[in-house]
């Protein structure tokens, strides 16, 4: 009885409860690809998710007629309510191959925004660094324009062949920017080496989006194969990352919280080093 009548004595938990389960269960029935028929473009178990995770953030952001003390459940929903939030993470799962598709593309300007950043940097760095920078990082031109073209080819026609083009390539640029940031924290000028690590990173924060985007959408062997072509892992670049910049750069693209965005990247870090990337 005290579990039917908590229910009347806390209602707006109650249905925060309520509504995170709802959340939750369409985040599971979506990954297993069921979707209890279609709504508009997307279908009724995204539909409700979003719907959910809505009415869960204007419960949490109801206001408090005085300052509400530490621990208190106003605080506790706040969390909650960032928990739901992180289930429905634009490029951590939970969309169809096709939306995933589209958001891969939609990654696509910003990738060729910092690759034609970096290009740009080496005069930026003392002479004799700039050298060092070049090499690094000779090869994003080609790898990023063959991973556009690829992801807009995979966005036409969705085929296994297509997705497997796909994940190579996207490992293949990954692959490049580890190394040219191993290599980059080797300069020894502290200017020329803040300078060559932060258009690196530009480029690895979209990278790494889209690399957690095509995961999502990959088999479990298929991504075991990624990660065993990932033969410089994110661990040993990890070091030299800021975090800040590339939840910065995941905020601005999604429209959402800078500190949203920095559990984002961390969470979708843990889940390609778990991968073995």
């Amino acid at each position: 009885m005290n579990a039917i009548s908590n229910i009347w004595t806390h209602p707006k938990t109650s249905a925060a409860g309520l509504l995170i389960a709802v959340v939750t269960i369409a985040g599971v029935l979506s990954q297993q690809g069921i979707t209890l028929g279609n709504a508009g473009s997307g279908s009724v178990v995204t539909l409700a998710g979003a719907l959910a995770t809505a009415l869960l953030g204007l419960l949490a952001r109801d206001p408090s007629p005085s300052p509400a003390p530490a621990g208190n459940s106003t605080s506790r929903l706040g969390a909650w309510a960032l928990v739901a939030l992180l289930l429905q993470l634009p490029f951590l799962g939970g969309c169809s191959g096709v939306t995933v598709a589209q958001d891969i593309v939609n990654w696509t300007p910003a990738l060729e925004s910092a690759v034609a950043a970096v290009d740009s940097s080496a005069a930026l760095l003392a002479p004799a660094d700039a050298p060092i920078f070049v090499a690094a990082t000779i090869g994003f031109d080609a790898a990023s324009t063959l991973l556009v073209s690829q992801a807009k080819a995979y966005l036409a026609n969705p085929s296994a062949t297509a997705l497997g083009q796909l994940q190579a390539q996207v490992v293949v640029l990954q692959q490049q920017v580890n190394a040219a940031t191993l290599q980059a924290a080797r300069i020894v000028n502290p200017a020329s080496q803040q300078h060559a690590l932060a258009a690196i990173q530009a480029v690895g924060a979209v990278t790494a989006a889209m690399l957690a985007l095509v995961q999502s959408i990959s088999s479990k062997s298929a991504v075991a194969r990624m990660a065993s072509q990932s033969t410089i892992k994110l661990a040993a670049a990890k070091p030299y990352l800021d975090e800040d910049k590339a939840a910065g750069i995941v905020a601005a693209h999604y429209c959402e919280p800078v500190a949203l965005a920095r559990v984002q990247v961390a969470r979708a870090e843990l889940i390609e080093e778990q991968a073995g990337f």
